[in-house]
């Protein structure tokens, strides 16, 4: 059987090249609509989340809060029960609340009524040296299984002319935390994002975290640390390094010193 083509794509953005790419490769969504954003066939869902109406978003809460009466009853519980009655609606507000960064963009590029995270934040400023705002809590839902991971991501960058607010690096880590994530993609996502913006002489995020699907099932590890090798009790955390910060070996030892002060 010969091998399906891809269906090439129309761009969502007149004069903006949209080259298709297979679900193994992991797109930085600079845009901030979803991931991937920029393929129709995979981002209808959020575009729609994030231009809804107040009525569409009640419509949304209403199906989510009776999908998890079905699981109630999947689990063997009693949804119609006191101490279960209201449960599906709290849940549905609290799932939205959670993923509350599929509404948020980081360029308003598609239509005005998204929500700007830098909200021209963004400043030209005769400033060379690293910039750090570290120790940033992270609050994310691992997409395998849906459950909560937690933990802390420190960012810097050294500018190239243009600076943005401090405040504004942790809230691009908090919209892209606010999804179904996977923490390798996130740190990723956060370090391409004001590479992307800047265009500074280099990013480097670190991020540490624990996830609740590791502590409460599988290996069931309650105090390690989750990070690419996994092993028991162990710390080891999720970078991304781009420009001066991957090529200049000083210049990262000075960022990962000051994160670790």
């Amino acid at each position: 059987m010969e091998p399906i083509q891809p269906t090439p794509t129309k761009p969502l953005i007149p004069g903006r090249a949209i080259t298709p790419i297979s679900r193994q490769e992991t797109p930085i969504d600079v845009d901030g609509l979803s991931w991937p954003s920029m393929f129709i066939a995979f981002s209808i869902g959020t575009k729609s989340r994030r231009d809804e109406t107040d009525a569409q978003r009640g419509e949304r809460e209403e199906k989510i809060a009776e999908a998890v009466k079905t699981i109630l009853s999947c689990l063997g519980e009693d949804p119609e029960r006191e101490g279960l009655l209201k449960t599906p609606s709290r849940y549905a507000s609290a799932l939205m609340f959670f993923t509350k960064g599929y509404e948020q963009s980081i360029k308003v590029l598609m239509r005005p009524i998204a929500t700007d995270v830098l909200n021209e934040a963004v400043f030209e400023e005769d400033h060379e040296e690293m910039v750090i705002v570290k120790n940033v809590d992270i609050f994310s839902l691992c997409e395998h299984h849906m459950v909560p991971f937690t933990g802390k991501v420190s960012i810097g960058y050294i500018p190239n002319r243009r600076v943005v607010g401090l405040s504004k690096l942790a809230r691009i880590a908090e919209m892209f935390a606010r999804r179904l994530q996977v923490q390798e993609r996130l740190t990723k996502q956060i370090a391409s994002t004001l590479m992307e913006v800047l265009q500074p002489q280099g990013v480097a995020v670190v991020m540490e975290a624990s996830h609740l699907c590791m502590c409460m099932r599988g290996v069931q590890i309650a105090d390690a640390v989750i990070f690419t090798s996994q092993k028991p009790g162990s710390s080891t955390m999720t970078s991304a390094m781009l420009g001066v910060f991957r090529n200049n070996p000083k210049t990262r030892e000075e960022f990962l010193s000051l994160i670790r002060s």
